[in-house]
């Protein structure tokens, strides 16, 4: 699917476009809005304060840039401050760049307030699942930090004008729609798309599909026979508790019906379930385990369960809806994922056991006030994704060939842990006792992102890192938060190099955004035992990434073999994939490195003599490096 352009100058008005809606009319501490009509110019203009979003905006910032972030809601954040509070890796060694620095404010914050020994400090596991609140004093106070960023919230896109045709187009100017009907137009060298839904890149017609493709497009084990519109269903990340001081009972949502949701009773009573809630499987809400500080939980959709607060048969229509579609795909979820908790806990044909258990659960009295206590966001896991530069597929999360790595992108700006991973895209049968098809899980080894997943073919001006370029299977490894951001920071700094060096997106030098996001501390590949912070980690990116590291440790008879288990999703670092400083150099990796480095007009002469695998990669660095004077 895509939207096409021609002339010299065109201006796409856009029929929607908020990316949630809030439940009742209380505002609470949005920017001031410009007088009518004003015309603002920023350097880098993002749209979407997602925690891509704001990584971009960081990365931009703190180069140099004046930066304006525009976020649709009243909340920055994304689904990080909407409820999404279990972040979905499986390491904390695959943790890295603006994402890493997130966690580790947020366990500083949990050790400054409450004290480093504390039951709040344990439940915020390193950072990685604070509370919604917590997760959004966070980003307000990063994005504060930086004077050139400029933040404005409720501000949705109404009007794109693009310049060019062909293979020749640029984004001339956005306008926004404010509340009270005032507009803001934006003039800009570098445009971010970071919205859940890819509103601007659409709007400036870029190509974009949505929907699986077939089988047959990317030769994807895991795709359909048959390309379709099937998109990964959606429902809310609620935050739930089981503290009477803290748990506010739900209450009946606009429009609820008690016969929506008779066809529970039976299954009820069959002994199908063992609970309302649970931490895995066997319940109808996920509250998800490790819980979060103050007694919360991080609730969400039992995959592959009978009954499911994800409903993908409304999911397809989001994408490309427009306003009202999308506030009523919005109240039909709300009925669906709050009035069901509702009728269990009220209803006076539940069973006592069930009924008793779900009146032990509530909303939390301190998350989302302003909006009754539930999350402003719905959880959009896929919406449209945009055909660019380089399509990431199920390919690029493959072992390489004798190696327990993936496969080497030579382009790479970001890494992932985690698996292939789909909810499910339609359903069959009832809504209740129905199923989820399209479901599937895949476990992998940990991935490169090339930068061209974040560049349009066409338009020079514009970068897409969370409706980025995938297929539908290979965005089932990209759609989870610490890649979006490690996506998004690299974004901001692709931006920063565009507008320094007066150069399309598409002529920005991969090697030198990556040299910029390892000096920010964010790694290109997973690299187990040499950490942001190590005094080697930049040494070790740069050669990795020239394929160092590859073909080091042969492949594992399974791939993407993990280590340990910790706790619910989280393990211990994958094996195969350390550097190994201290090992003695090998004379058969001696020679495939000194290849390597002579490929790189590396003198051989100085690099024989290095002992250790740690002594040839710093020397190596040097040698290539001569400006830093080390």
């Amino acid at each position: 699917m895509s939207r096409g352009l021609s002339g010299r100058l065109l201006r796409v008005t856009v029929a929607v476009l908020s990316i949630a809606f809030v439940l009742d009319t209380r505002s609470a501490g949005y920017a001031a809005e410009p007088p009518q009509g004003q015309r603002e110019h920023s350097e880098v203009l993002i749209y979407g304060a997602t925690p891509a979003g704001i990584a971009a905006a960081v990365a931009a910032g703190k180069s140099g840039n004046k930066v304006l972030l525009i976020e649709p809601t009243n909340r920055i954040g994304g689904l990080v401050t909407n409820g999404l509070s279990h972040a979905d890796f499986r390491t904390f060694e695959g943790l890295t760049g603006a994402f890493l620095e997130f966690t580790r404010r947020v366990e500083r914050y949990y050790v400054e307030k409450f004290g480093k020994d504390s039951p709040q400090v344990r439940d915020c596991f390193r950072g990685t699942q604070g509370e919604p609140h917590v997760n959004l004093h966070i980003f307000e106070t990063l994005l504060a930090e930086h004077p050139g960023i400029t933040v404005r919230k409720r501000f949705v896109l109404k009007q794109v004008e693009v310049e060019g045709e062909g293979n020749d187009r640029r984004i001339a100017a956005v306008t926004f729609s404010g509340i009270n009907g005032t507009e803001l137009t934006v003039t800009a060298e570098v445009f971010i798309d970071a919205t859940y839904e890819g509103d601007l890149m659409a709007a400036a017609g870029v190509e974009y599909r949505v929907g699986r493709e077939s089988r047959d497009t990317y030769g994807e084990s895991l795709a359909p026979e048959q390309a379709d519109a099937q998109v990964q269903a959606y429902n809310f990340r609620l935050i739930a508790t089981r503290d009477p001081s803290l748990r506010v009972l739900p209450s009946a949502p606009a429009g609820y019906r008690r016969e929506d949701y008779l066809a529970l009773l039976p299954l009820l009573e069959s002994g199908k379930f063992k609970s309302v809630f649970c931490a895995r499987t066997g319940g109808i809400y996920k509250a998800h385990e490790p819980p979060l500080p103050n007694g919360k939980h991080d609730v969400n959709d039992v995959s592959r369960g009978l009954v499911r607060l994800s409903l993908p048969q409304l999911s397809a229509h989001w994408p490309d809806g427009d306003r009202k579609t999308r506030e009523e795909i919005f109240r039909k979820q709300v009925r669906h994922n709050m009035g069901m908790l509702y009728f269990l806990q009220n209803d006076p044909e539940v069973p006592k056991q069930f009924q008793d258990e779900a009146r032990e659960w509530g909303w939390c009295r301190d998350e989302f006030v302003e909006n009754g206590h539930v999350p402003e966001q719905l959880y959009v896991r896929e919406a449209r994704r945009m055909v660019g530069q380089y399509v990431f597929t199920e390919g690029d999360t493959d072992a390489a060939e004798g190696d327990a790595r993936a496969v080497l992108q030579p382009d790479a700006i970001a890494v992932g842990d985690y698996s292939l991973n789909c909810h499910g895209t339609a359903h069959e049968g009832p809504m209740i006792g129905g199923h989820h098809t399209g479901e599937f899980y895949k476990g992998v080894s940990p991935y490169q992102v090339p930068y061209g997943v974040l560049v349009p073919k066409t338009h020079r001006n514009l970068l897409v890192p969370v409706a980025c370029s995938a297929s539908h299977v290979g965005f089932c490894a990209l759609r989870l938060e610490p890649i979006w951001t490690s996506l998004g920071e690299a974004a901001g700094y692709a931006a920063h190099l565009a507008v320094r060096n007066q150069q399309p997106v598409q002529k920005v030098s991969a090697g030198k955004v990556r040299t910029l996001l390892h000096a920010a501390g964010a790694a290109t590949i997973y690299v187990s035992d040499v950490l942001p912070g190590s005094p080697d980690f930049v040494a070790v990116q740069w050669w990795a990434a020239k394929g160092g590291l590859h073909g080091v440790h042969p492949a594992f008879e399974k791939p993407g073999l993990r280590g340990a288990h910790i706790t619910s999703q989280y393990y211990e670092a994958y094996p195969g994939h350390a550097a190994e400083l201290e090992k003695p150099l090998d004379e058969p990796l001696r020679q495939r490195w000194l290849k390597l480095a002579a490929s790189r007009g590396l003198s051989a002469e100085t690099l024989a003599g290095a002992s250790s695998r740690g002594d040839f990669i710093r020397t190596a660095f040097r040698l290539a490096h001569p400006q830093r004077g080390e």
